[in-house]
């Protein structure tokens, strides 16, 4: 084989790049499905940092609308997800407790967009996510999670209760189901980068 003959095999051949990496982070309050979120989807073993409930834990947290809850996030989960050759995303959930909050700054650097979940029976939980990615400027959609298949309340109820604008995408969505995870992060990345022209 001459020198010519292996640069004309080797021109057919494209280098495979490696997908782009995106961050994406989901938030939200205290037991609404950050966790179940990231373990439905991820590709790989998802990290979390969940510990038991103490007697003390539970004497802030409210517990009476997830009774069976015993563990708790007290740092972040972590899991990751290709949606196609071209990119892949790496995602972090916070801690839901207002107590957990001075992580949020160090978990969210360099995030391209979040995602935050939203349980229709507490939505005050949720504020301190929606306000704290609003302030930040980070492009977000709110994700209803469908309890038991129900929502308690309308997109239309849940947008003006939460201030947020029509810009900001509400979707109903079962973090339970892997189809229903992928769909509502894919609308925050479609937000993420219209936002950024991309």
């Amino acid at each position: 084989m001459t020198p010519t003959d292996s640069l004309t095999r080797g021109a057919g051949r494209t280098a495979v790049r490696p997908p782009l990496p995106v961050k994406m982070v989901i938030a939200g309050g205290f037991g609404v499905g950050k966790t179940t979120a990231v373990g439905s989807i991820s590709e790989i073993e998802p990290l979390t940092t969940e510990a038991s409930i103490t007697e003390v834990a539970a004497g802030v947290d409210d517990l009476s609308l997830t009774p069976r809850k015993t563990t708790t996030t007290v740092a972040m989960d972590f899991g990751c997800i290709t949606i196609d050759p071209t990119l892949k995303l790496y995602l972090f959930g916070t801690p839901g407790q207002e107590r957990f909050g001075f992580m949020w700054d160090d978990i969210v650097e360099g995030a391209l967009g979040g995602l935050v979940i939203v349980d229709t029976r507490r939505l005050d939980d949720c504020y301190a996510a929606v306000d704290y990615f609003e302030h930040k400027g980070i492009p977000f959609a709110v994700a209803i999670n469908a309890f038991d298949g129900r929502v308690e309340h309308t997109l239309d109820e849940v947008r003006w209760a939460l201030d947020v604008t029509e810009g900001t995408p509400l979707v109903v969505f079962d973090a339970r189901e892997r189809g229903s995870v992928r769909d509502a992060l894919l609308v925050v990345l479609e937000l993420a980068l219209a936002r950024s022209g991309g």
